[in-house]
């Protein structure tokens, strides 16, 4: 299976890739590594094992960056499974790891994506312990809409778009069973939470949050697209409510993150795919 991860920056990629390569040291297999130049200026750090390949691409905060690169790495994916320009490349001299001259640059893009996973740090809705991991059941758009006189109105009580996507359940079961992660809601908001008040209202209209992200749903929107499953991972780096960055847990996060990782492999065995 190849699967995509996208991150918004270079930390959390790093402990996706750190988390994949422990799981293969575990197996007794040597991956092999490359880093491949994307569209755009970003590039992918891949991990290949025996039955896995997995491209970690940190592409920056929020959801309109995240959709566009997720976009771009599942274009580029699908031209190259159909023998046309895609636009990958290898990074150059000096970026690749044990094993990396097979992976030539016609070998790079031979298969779409069976997968698209966004995953990195975030906060965490109360009891959601800090450290801990939520896999995502929903990702939802929590503040895409409309202020009123009302309150807040969701773009679809508008008539418009979408708010929310729903992973593969047999796929949730699988990686928060493998990681032993909680189960809820991943809230996307372009704006974090910063005060009580708005964690309260968060939770009213949305009882199921255990996380709020930034790109989530920007991810999920670019995998919709192009039809393929998505996931959202997300390791609690703090809580939700005001913010006081002396209580964040970022260190903590990130070898939580990598650890959900590192179990990910199993899990998309058990799970087979996107016919379940």
């Amino acid at each position: 299976m190849r699967v995509l991860v996208v991150t918004a920056v270079p930390a959390e990629r790093d402990a996706v890739v750190r988390g994949v390569r422990a799981a293969a040291a575990e197996s007794a297999d040597t991956p092999e590594a490359a880093e491949v130049s994307v569209p755009g200026g970003r590039t992918l750090h891949r991990v290949v094992r025996p039955t896995l390949t997995l491209d970690a691409l940190a592409a920056g905060v929020g959801p309109a960056a995240a959709a566009a690169a997720t976009a771009t790495a599942l274009t580029a994916a699908e031209l190259g499974a159909a023998g046309r320009p895609t636009g990958l490349a290898a990074a150059g001299p000096g970026t690749a790891g044990p094993g990396a001259a097979g992976l030539d640059a016609a070998g790079l893009d031979a298969a779409p994506y069976g997968l698209v996973v966004s995953a990195g740090i975030g906060g965490g809705f109360t009891p959601a312990p800090l450290g801990t991991v939520v896999v995502a059941e929903a990702i939802v758009a929590a503040d895409l809409g409309a202020e009123t006189p009302d309150g807040f109105a969701a773009v679809t009580d508008l008539g418009f778009g979408t708010v929310e996507h729903l992973p593969p359940p047999a796929l949730v079961r699988a990686v928060a069973e493998a990681a032993g992660a909680a189960r809820g809601a991943v809230l996307t908001v372009s704006t974090v939470t910063g005060s009580a008040g708005r964690a309260t209202e968060l939770l009213r209209r949305h009882p199921r949050a255990a996380a709020e992200a930034m790109e989530g749903f920007g991810v999920a929107e670019a995998a919709a697209a192009h039809g393929v499953p998505v996931l959202e991972v997300r390791a609690i780096s703090n809580t939700v409510g005001p913010r006081d960055r002396a209580a964040w847990r970022i260190g903590e996060a990130l070898d939580a993150l990598a650890g959900a990782f590192r179990d990910l492999p199993p899990a998309l065995a058990i799970w087979k795919g996107p016919s379940t």
